[in-house]
């Protein structure tokens, strides 16, 4: 039987650091509040004229290198942004084109933060039936561009990066489970209203948020969908090594962690440097904790996220 396997990692963070301080002076807030709030004290912002592209470029070739290939051995790329450089063609296509491919698939796909989730389960799929051997599996954002910078209630919040992995056809089981899910009744509590319908475009798109419903949705389905994913493999709880979720808000984190029981010694935090970069939080995490020999090879790692749509869910691997 054919599965996949993660066997390499990557991220990159634009060089611009955006501060507490800086917000300070841009809008009504305090470093305190932004801290006991969310746990972010700083996160990324795209330079003039840097591309969603840009930073899935420098993601995938950071994440080529760590698994020793060359951009000619994957067939397959999925990019997952809600900040794409056109409406057409894809990011992915335009990545492809970068990386000298041609002639297999490379496509975008819009989940908001469960995107790379869903691009991840969407690259199991194609290599455990042979459409493809080799995937490159991207979440990436410059999600500061579609940020209000005069709502102190979302400003603080985002940041930009790209994080990738190359998933790999394997005889060992890799990807143990994943789950998605998807509810449109809650989109408008957090959305961008904008975009091209009836031959019309707005002028806003800025992200709109109403925090306290997010945050209440969010700690009563994660949870679930959790013990969701371990339920369909035969694990429980207990047997995870690490839990790598999607990086929106500290109390989030911390919140599911004790509905899971998990000390949060083994909850993989970037939040704190790198804000809610959307799409590319979890793989930049991942990045993260595999670099610095947190995650090993051979543990179990749960990946967990959920975005506008409402949009989320959860992987279960064995790195």
């Amino acid at each position: 039987m054919t599965y996949s396997r993660i066997i390499g990692t990557g991220g990159y963070l634009p060089e611009e650091v955006v501060t507490n301080a800086d917000l300070e002076r841009m809008v009504d807030t305090s470093d305190a509040w932004i801290r006991e709030r969310t746990g972010i004290r700083e996160r990324r912002r795209a330079a003039k004229g840097q591309s969603t592209c840009d930073l899935a470029e420098a993601a995938a070739r950071s994440a080529l290198t760590a698994a020793g290939l060359e951009a000619a051995d994957i067939d397959l790329i999925i990019l997952a942004t809600s900040t794409p450089d056109h409406i057409f063609p894809s990011t992915a296509s335009k990545l492809q084109e970068r990386l000298g491919g041609s002639d297999y698939p490379a496509f975008d796909i819009q989940a908001v933060c469960s995107g790379f989730i869903y691009g991840l389960d969407i690259a199991d799929r194609y290599l455990r039936t042979g459409g493809a051997r080799r995937a490159l599996v991207i979440g990436a954002e410059t999600f500061t561009r579609i940020v209000d910078w005069t709502d102190r209630g979302t400003c603080i919040l985002f940041g930009d990066g790209a994080g990738a992995v190359i998933v790999e056809q394997s005889e060992e089981p890799g990807i143990l489970s994943s789950l998605l899910r998807a509810d449109g009744r809650y989109r408008e509590l957090l959305w961008v209203p904008a975009g091209v319908a009836e031959g019309e475009q707005r002028e806003r798109a800025y992200v709109e948020m109403k925090g306290n419903e997010v945050f209440k949705w969010a700690v009563n389905n994660l949870s679930r969908i959790v013990d969701q994913a371990l339920e369909s493999s035969g694990l429980t709880r207990a047997d995870i090594d690490w839990l790598v979720p999607h990086q929106a808000n500290i109390r989030i984190l911390a919140a599911t962690a004790r509905k899971l029981g998990m000390p949060m010694e083994k909850v993989v935090v970037t939040v704190d440097r790198h804000g809610n970069t959307s799409a590319a939080s979890v793989p930049l995490a991942l990045d993260e904790a595999v670099r610095d020999g947190r995650i090993k090879r051979g543990d179990l790692v749960l990946l967990e996220a959920f975005g506008g749509g409402f949009t989320w869910g959860a992987t279960l691997l064995r790195y």
